[in-house]
């Protein structure tokens, strides 16, 4: 995607920008492994290369049938890559793709191979050279090429190598075992041992500094018995099962966890339903509150983090931007309450799919050694998405019901893209391979896969075959295609709780939501699983009636919601609390307390525990108090009275539930991984203007403006221009120009004149394939083309 933006004007642009060090960095990091050691083998192969030559760099000597199978596949991918050109017989890396791969003494390459004798010999003298030849049995020579060759052949004949070898001492083949699948390079010391000097008076060892000797590549190649790499991976490690449960085991598995994950979202924007935590100077949540919602939601603080990332990412959470500015939900989240539990879900997947914010990352530490912290900043991985694709996709290639082991899966991604996870070797996570993990925690969490096993859903999420992530329509057709799917699979919504003598009421599976809602206010969860235990306490009553309920209201709901009778004990809860609910009356004085029964009164400020109040007695039915109005309220209800707040005129405020919401927010947009992929309409408009391109580059001119500089635009005079441009109104010949637009670019084009008139020219852009108008004053000159370029 890189090469087409911007669009090229011709094809040697196009071509100059795929060798760029960029773009040619970009495409490896896309090879698999066995491409890229065949890039790597075709790094230390003469250049050019034959294709027999490559194959015996990779197959070694026994022509492995694996490599020489998978071979033409991985060389296609490097010509589609446009990292190799050539034919067969003459094959080529690009310039800098062979800058990058190539050993050197500063970067080693992966095959472990040092120089050539020819590179290793550069600095010796000649007569050294000619020493070496003798003591290797060979005649001397009249030049140190020639000399260099002679060596070169000797090293590369099997059969005079294993003769020459056969007379070296155990010790120095000792030595050469050492240092033949790399680092090449050794130190000695001014006096070589007597295995050492054996090795460099043959040149099997070369000096190539002071104190360092290299063994050459030649002789690396003859003692690996051809293979450029110690292990060639021509096919991919397969991903194995690690436990087979049965199909429906793992669809319901991954059910029950989906209306978790929608409960679990619910219940966090609840929780924040009046405004959430406050917003970090630097942007994000704080430690403290992340600790406080994974409290409240019952998980530890990763999945807690996760879970706000979620919703992050599907519009349902967002700052308000208020001078104290909290998080909130958006006024999305309420659409999204009103959607089936289907849609809802969906809108969570997919908006997990393609997320590039990656909340595994949350507690960790940026480039400048700064905590990340959930919802702030820095938390963006463009390989997020594709991780967890392809993650989705390997599941998907498993009969159904089985779960991956993860190290297989891992190892699978490595051989997929080694270059992105370059620390694998070394025994330690690297991104890629912590974002699989991720990947695999955070599907099970949302319902996606069940007991480690890609679900029926899960695979109804990914393409068929599911070889590249979708977008777009594609995408919502699918989530569309996953929820049909999912649909049976779900609870069915209960209308009816049982109540229990002992003021608890349990619901036996998810509530509908007036139900959930309505017992939400009217009493406290107190556990939470399969069923759901609700407890009626006199704190919870008198949040119904703060609410505007009244106490008939409360009994009717409960004896219409109830699968058993009303216990005697919970309507003499709701009755007692609602005689006492009220009778204070609550104001602002800064606040005061009115009651008719001044008996009550006296009760209250004989009690110690309203000192913090400041009470006065203004009247006898009336106290004042130097406190607001909520802290007086929540003061008395301390000391067990049940007081309720009144209006300016005196009326019984109803405490609804506030639900505060940002304005207006859209989900976050994903971070790409470079430009984006061109469509096939990009594709097709590129083509015909790089083509276009050339044809205003190549095109032949008549002798008079060939003359000019190659590649510089035609210089005419302006009454030239004119008088060209109208002559070829008349007689139809395209004309080539230089054009210089309002920003001051310069190019070259193939036009048709149609009309001239007004300081402007009509005419058909061969480059633009359409009819355009320019401005005569912009056009730097103008020339006839050839007659046979028409």
């Amino acid at each position: 995607p890189d090469l087409i933006t911007p669009v090229p004007t011709d094809l040697t642009q196009l071509a100059t920008r795929a060798g760029t060090r960029a773009s040619v960095i970009r495409a490896l990091e896309r090879l698999d492994r066995f491409a890229l050691q065949t890039a790597e083998a075709l790094a230390v192969a003469p250049d050019p290369a034959a294709y027999d030559t490559l194959l015996a760099l990779l197959a070694g000597d026994e022509r492995d049938p694996e490599v020489t199978g998978a071979l033409p596949r991985a060389l296609a991918t490097l010509r589609e890559q446009a990292l190799v050109w050539g034919a067969d017989d003459r094959l080529r890396l690009v310039r800098t793709a062979r800058e990058l791969l190539a050993p050197s003494p500063q970067h080693p390459s992966p095959t472990g191979l040092g120089p050539t004798v020819a590179e290793a010999t550069a600095g010796m003298s000649p007569g050294r050279i000619q020493e070496i030849l003798a003591t290797a049995g060979l005649p001397t020579t009249h030049d140190a090429v020639s000399a260099v060759a002679s060596l070169t052949e000797l090293f590369t004949d099997r059969p005079r190598m294993r003769a020459l070898l056969d007379e070296a001492p155990a010790d120095s083949l000792e030595v050469l075992s050492r240092l033949v699948w790399g680092p090449p390079y050794g130190q000695v010391t001014a006096d070589p041992a007597a295995r050492l000097r054996w090795l460099l008076d043959r040149g099997l060892l070369l000096p190539t500094a002071p104190g360092t000797v290299v063994l050459p590549r030649e002789v690396a190649l003859h003692l690996r018995a051809g293979h450029a790499h110690q292990k060639t991976e021509p096919l991919p490690p397969a991903v194995e099962p690690a436990v087979t449960h049965r199909p429906q085991v793992v669809d319901a598995a991954a059910a029950s966890q989906a209306y978790t994950a929608l409960a679990t979202v619910e219940e966090l924007l609840k929780d924040w339903d009046e405004g959430g935590p406050a917003v970090l100077r630097a942007g994000g949540l704080s430690v403290r509150d992340l600790k406080r919602t994974a409290v409240a939601l019952d998980v530890s603080e990763p999945i807690a983090a996760f879970w706000v990332e979620l919703a992050y990412a599907a519009g349902l959470l967002a700052s308000d931007s208020e001078a104290d500015e909290r998080y909130a939900a958006t006024p999305e989240y309420d659409a999204w309450l009103e959607l089936p539990a289907t849609e809802r879900w969906t809108r969570l997947a997919t908006a997990w799919l393609t997320a590039t914010r990656t909340p595994g990352l949350v507690g960790g530490r940026d480039a400048k050694d700064r905590t990340l912290s959930a919802l702030g900043p820095g938390l963006d991985r463009s390989a997020a998405p594709e991780v967890r694709h392809r993650v989705l996709a390997l599941l998907a290639a498993l009969p159904e019901g089985a779960a991956a082991s993860a190290d297989s899966l891992i190892a699978r991604l490595h051989w997929e893209r080694p270059l992105r996870t370059p620390q694998a070797a070394t025994g330690t996570d690297d991104l890629r391979t912590r974002l699989a993990r991720w990947a695999l925690s955070e599907a099970e969490s949302l319902g996606i896969t069940g007991r480690g096993a890609l679900s029926t859903h899960g695979r109804a999420l990914l393409a068929s075959p599911p070889e590249a992530p979708l977008t777009g329509a594609e995408l919502a057709a699918a989530a569309a295609r996953a929820g049909r799917v999912l649909a049976p699979l779900l609870p069915t919504p209960l209308g009816h709780v049982l109540l229990q003598a002992d003021l608890t009421a349990v619901a036996p599976g998810p509530l509908e939501r007036p139900l959930a809602d309505m017992l939400g206010v009217l009493a406290d969860v107190e556990s939470k699983g399969g069923a759901t235990v609700y407890r009626f306490t006199p704190g919870s009553v008198r949040r119904a009636l703060d609410a505007g309920q009244s106490a008939s209201d409360l009994h009717a709901f409960l004896a219409a919601h109830s699968s058993t009778p009303v216990p005697q004990p919970l309507t003499y809860l709701i009755d007692d609390v609602a005689r006492r609910h009220g009778h204070l009356r609550i104001g602002a004085a800064s606040a005061y307390v009115r009651c008719d029964d001044d008996a009550l009164l006296n009760e209250i400020l004989a009690d110690k525990r309203s000192a913090d109040l400041r009470l006065r007695r203004l009247a006898p039915t009336v106290l004042a108090a130097q406190t607001d109005p909520t802290t007086l309220l929540e003061g008395l209800r301390t000391m067990g009275f049940a007081p309720a707040a009144e209006s300016a005129e005196g009326d019984v405020l109803i405490a609804r539930a506030h639900a505060h919401r940002t304005p207006p927010r859209t989900a976050p947009e994903p971070v790409p991984d470079g430009p984006p992929v061109p469509d096939a309409t990009l594709l097709t408009a590129a083509i015909r203007a790089i083509r276009a391109g050339d044809l205003a580059s190549t095109a032949p001119r008549k002798p008079a403006a060939a003359s000019a500089p190659n590649g510089a635009l035609p210089r005419t005079t302006s009454a030239e221009t004119l008088a060209t441009m109208q002559a070829a109104v008349l007689t139809g010949e395209p004309l080539w120009i230089g054009y210089v637009n309002a920003e001051g670019s310069a190019s070259q084009r193939v036009i048709a004149p149609i009309r001239v008139e007004g300081g402007f020219v009509t005419a058909y852009d061969h480059t633009a394939d359409e009819v355009r108008t320019y401005p005569l004053h912009r056009i730097t000159g103008v020339a006839e083309l050839a007659d046979d370029s028409a």
